[in-house]
């Protein structure tokens, strides 16, 4: 399991970024505070405060690397 820090600042990155995680058979959970919400659900997000980096957990060590290159566009150092 790898975990990076994301930045879903807009409603077209939400959607964008939800359409990334489900080209994957891999389960991605985001987790803001206490709440730990499904990754692939555009409502789940949607219920977080998006003002702030979100941590995501990546469910897979084989492919991480191929997952992390499609979804760079949203991690934050």
């Amino acid at each position: 399991m790898k975990t990076v820090k994301i930045s879903l600042d807009s409603i077209d990155k939400v959607k964008s970024f939800v359409n990334d995680v489900t080209k994957f058979d891999t389960d991605f959970d985001l987790i803001s505070g206490r709440y730990v919400i499904d990754a692939k659900s555009i409502m789940g997000i949607f219920s977080l405060d998006l003002s702030k980096p979100i941590d995501l957990s990546i469910h897979n060590d084989d492919d991480v690397d191929n997952i992390l290159a499609i979804l760079a566009p949203y991690i934050i150092d």
